[in-house]
């Protein structure tokens, strides 16, 4: 028996997260606690909280198009970002 959601377009969601905002939240919250200092336990509502803010402008999936703009990740099939001409 398989479960499928009744909505599919629908991210995973923590609490009130989506899965990437849960995870900036982690890092930013295992950073302040591995590193400490007050510049590091304030950031962390800030930090999160402006990567949330700046998610939300653009389409889903923005994070893995950043990343592969970036250079991080490559799309399997697909040209370099920084392709301009393409020729059949």
């Amino acid at each position: 028996m398989v479960n499928i959601p009744q909505y599919l377009d629908v991210p995973f969601q923590v609490l009130y997260w989506e899965s990437d905002e849960f995870a900036f939240i982690l890092l930013f919250f295992t950073l302040a606690i591995a590193f400490g200092g007050w510049v590091l336990w304030a950031l962390l509502p800030i930090g999160p909280y402006t990567y949330i803010h700046y998610k939300r402008k653009y389409n889903r999936g923005f994070l893995k198009h950043l990343i592969y703009l970036v250079g991080f990740k490559e799309f399997k099939g697909y040209p370099s970002a920084f392709c301009t001409e393409f020729y059949e």
